[in-house]
């Protein structure tokens, strides 16, 4: 049996909290990369130390890399005057895993949230608002999560820019509920392929 305040143990506990892990299945994984240690837990380490060394967000639009600005908005083929808006990075990594938004990116890093305390000012709604002029942004894809405080932060930011841009959101695909990020390459594609004015 382990004992308490073992480095094992403490291992265990941290992985049990990660998304999808629970306390037996944080074990099982723990037990396997000691069975591996050579393979896994080693070269595991060294790789959370360089991103805990190294990640940072992207100060234009919120991007998780290891760089101020992320290669995404440094990409001069993405300025075409398309910002896609998303709830969070991993909506992002999503959209871009389908392949199929050749803009640039404006991560929220939530929604609104009455309940919460959640208002534009604690998101990056200004930073959204400034970026329209100074880019040169003519449409803004509205791809939030088809949830309440989604739905809110969409018609919220859609108010904010009416008449500065166009506007449009993800159509087809996304069932209301549904957060990007659980989605498949196909969905994205065709909700972003038939996505309507806003």
């Amino acid at each position: 049996m382990i004992r308490r305040n073992d480095p094992i143990e403490a291992l265990i506990d941290l992985m049990a909290r990660l998304p999808g892990l629970g306390p037996r299945s944080a074990r099982r994984v723990v037990l396997h990369l000691i069975r591996k240690r050579a393979q896994l837990l080693r070269p595991l380490a060294d790789a959370i130390q360089a991103v805990a060394d190294s990640a940072q967000e992207c100060l234009n639009c919120g991007n998780v890399g290891t760089s101020k600005i992320c290669d995404l908005c440094e990409s001069e083929s993405r300025a075409n005057g398309m910002l896609c808006v998303v709830e969070e990075v991993s909506d992002l990594w999503a959209m871009e895993r389908a392949a199929v938004f050749k803009g640039r990116y404006h991560v929220l890093g939530g929604t609104l949230s009455a309940l919460d305390g959640v208002g534009p000012d604690e998101l990056r709604i200004p930073r959204l608002i400034d970026r329209i002029d100074a880019e040169n942004i003519t449409e803004v894809v509205l791809a939030l999560n088809a949830t309440i405080d989604g739905q809110t932060t969409a018609h919220y930011i859609a108010d904010q820019l009416e008449g500065r841009v166009a506007l449009s959101s993800l159509a087809q695909g996304v069932p209301i509920g549904g957060e990007l990020d659980y989605l498949d390459e196909g969905t994205i594609t065709a909700a972003m392929n038939a996505r309507k004015r806003f």
